[in-house]
């Protein structure tokens, strides 16, 4: 099985690049499942339900989530209902929504796991991953040995950490939150697939995919200011992995698909007109 996993997607310009980038890469790369972070396609922070489900119509398997996943208000009735949506399964046991599930795609099963870190995230009571993942992993294999887990941190040090303490137990522990793709792609002998961060999908000259004028004026002041989504060289970024019928994983590669600049500049056009109507 070919997954591909799509780095956080940031904003209009980050669905835009979904929209004209994922057809033909699912072609042209063989890719049978699809999973992408949506933690920002909502203006930036969160996700909301429209998103949601015109990602999903896109081509998206499996969306998920961190630390931003319920800023948009209509999440929280919608996700009960979507199973293609993931927020951090070490969420409070009354966070509506699912943390993992198994899918299945022409016959073959691969299941997912959305994870958040510990560090940093001060204002979410979460359960410590380390310690409950290793028995949810072992009810998981019962249905299939394909398993991807998606960690959504802040810390290098926390991301590597856990996926050298995965090993060999599922097929890939992808990190995000960064929103910059990290060189340090890998397959351990054990069979487990890892990068510290896939990147992002949207303005590759931005701050994370939003306007620097404005996060730079932030560290200047040291007043908040409400960040801006940003149209200029847009990029699809992530990374592909290969996995076999035993849930071992046998080839990771980095994906940086830019969007052709005329079309994403007359895109970038009609979404400025509309706004200033």
């Amino acid at each position: 099985m070919r997954v591909l996993y799509i780095g956080e997607i940031v904003g209009k310009a980050g669905v835009f690049c979904v929209k004209n980038l994922l057809p033909a890469l699912r072609e042209e790369k063989g890719v049978d499942f699809v999973i992408a972070n949506g933690e920002g396609a909502t203006g930036g922070f969160g996700l909301g339900k429209n998103h949601s489900i015109y990602l999903h119509k896109l081509g998206i398997d499996t969306i998920t989530i961190g630390e931003c996943g319920f800023y948009k208000k209509d999440m929280v009735p919608h996700i009960p209902k979507a199973s293609y949506i993931l927020r951090p399964v070490n969420y409070p046991k009354g966070a509506p929504g699912r943390g993992w599930w198994i899918y299945e795609k022409e016959e073959e099963k691969i299941a997912v796991i959305s994870v958040l870190g510990q560090s940093g995230f001060t204002r979410l009571h979460l359960a410590n991953p380390f310690l409950f993942l290793p028995d949810l992993i072992e009810r998981i294999k019962q249905d299939t040995g394909r398993i991807i887990v998606d960690f959504h941190a802040t810390t290098t040090a926390e991301k590597k950490t856990l996926a050298y303490y995965l090993d060999g137990t599922v097929s890939g522990v992808i990190g995000s939150h960064f929103k910059v793709p990290t060189a340090d792609e890998m397959i351990s002998p054990k069979g487990t697939a890892s990068i510290t961060d896939a990147g992002r999908t949207g303005s590759n000259n931005s701050v994370m995919g939003l306007a620097p004028h404005i996060e730079i004026q932030k560290y200047v002041s040291g007043i908040p200011e409400r960040s801006e989504e940003v149209w200029d060289d847009l990029e699809l970024q992530g990374v592909l992995i290969d996995i076999d019928t035993a849930g071992k994983a046998t080839h990771i590669e980095r994906i940086k698909h830019p969007v052709d600049e005329e079309i994403w500049q007359n895109e970038r056009n009609r979404d400025h007109s509309k706004n200033k109507r």
